[in-house]
């Protein structure tokens, strides 16, 4: 699939090309969307995997922006979690020349390449066609210094031990109708639950959570993709499992109180835009920083295994008492913890305001782009 030909008022084609992720793919949309807003005259050819079509293709987005596939050379998303290191190395080997022959069949000339971080092979698209390269990088600024300054661990000898080798390293909108559940309940009421769509915790783990939560007495709503009904099977009728769900809409919803989250970046942002308290259980990579900066620095959050002993493994009886006791509003650590959140929450709405910094930066970037 690719998209038509440009209109004859279009100053800038842009083709952005997000990591195969939902935590990726996003972010990459929200700040297409972003720039179309801005700038009327922008067209977007949105690069993602048939598969990933599937399950996106019929989300909202303006006209302005198109999508643009390449073939499913991936694992599946629906199975990528068991052999994540075969699917990050084949994002890395087999990506680059199924884009490039998509970049010849596009009508309109490219005027830049917007890349999520992770696909390095894209800079050398980019050099390849002498097309300008931005990239978007997905997780907090203090990860991308620790990543960026890493190689002073080893030029300083500060690794005690070896470096290993480098390594290349269905639409769910059906389920809308939680929306009109959420109406019915109180305010800040309702606890939402996502661990991520990349990465899931074992089986075992996943009804630990379920039995917590139906013990816990707390109204909650539960995205777990691919294990909804047996998931609401176990849960029982104290709150609702769905596949997919429009996030920042939920958590920005007036009956919702709380936020259990595996700490992405994504979903810490929007978050911290609605102004929802937050327990942390993070998985892997830039989430432990994020859970620190949630619970420790800001603290608006609990960590999720505090007090945890031996291991990471989550019992039930552990998961409703901490459940129960996070959502109880009338405790002077939740009221705090509230009032925190929300004076955070105004500080990331006024940073997208006429003066704001992501306001001020969004407008430099389309600047510089649009003299390309």
């Amino acid at each position: 699939m690719s998209p038509a030909g440009s209109d004859p008022l279009t100053a800038c084609h842009v083709v952005a090309v997000p990591y195969p992720g939902r935590g990726h793919i996003n972010p990459m949309m929200n700040l297409c969307k972003l720039l179309t807003s801005s700038n009327p005259h922008l067209l977007v050819t949105f690069v993602i995997t048939e598969e990933w079509l599937g399950f996106i293709g019929s989300e909202e987005k303006p006209p302005s922006i198109r999508f643009a596939t390449i073939p499913n050379v991936l694992p599946s998303e629906l199975a990528r979690a068991v052999d994540m290191t075969s699917f990050v190395e084949a994002t890395q080997t087999k990506m680059e020349e199924p884009f490039e022959r998509l970049l010849d069949r596009l009508d309109a000339p490219v005027n830049i390449i917007i890349a999520d971080t992770f696909l390095n092979w894209a800079v050398d698209v980019g050099n390849r066609r002498n097309i300008p390269v931005a990239s978007l990088w997905p997780m907090p600024a203090s990860v991308f210094s620790i990543f960026y300054h890493f190689h002073l661990l080893a030029d300083n000898g500060h690794f005690p031990f070896e470096l290993s080798a480098k390594s290349h390293s269905t639409n769910q909108n059906d389920d809308r109708h939680y929306f009109e559940w959420l109406n019915s309940k109180p305010p800040s009421s309702v606890l939402y639950v996502s661990l991520g769509s990349f990465l899931s915790v074992s089986s075992a783990q996943m009804d630990e959570n379920a039995k917590g939560l139906r013990d816990s007495g707390v109204t909650f709503l539960w995205v777990a993709r691919g294990e909804s009904t047996k998931l609401q099977e176990k849960c029982g009728d104290g709150g609702k499992v769905v596949a997919w769900c429009d996030q920042l809409k939920v958590l920005c919803h007036s009956s919702v109180g709380g936020f259990w989250t595996h700490c992405g970046w994504s979903s810490t942002l929007e978050g911290m835009y609605a102004g929802v308290p937050m327990i942390t259980l993070p998985i892997l990579a830039d989430q432990t920083t994020t859970s620190k900066f949630i619970v420790e620095d800001w603290k608006i959050g609990w960590d999720g295994k505090r007090g945890v002993k031996g291991g990471d493994f989550l019992r039930s009886a552990h998961i409703s008492e901490m459940v129960r006791r996070f959502m109880d509003l009338e405790s002077i650590e939740r009221k705090e913890m509230t009032r925190r959140a929300r004076e955070l929450q105004v500080v990331a709405g006024g940073a997208i305001l006429d003066g704001g910094s992501s306001k001020m930066n969004l407008d430099s970037f389309l600047d510089d782009i649009t003299r390309f």
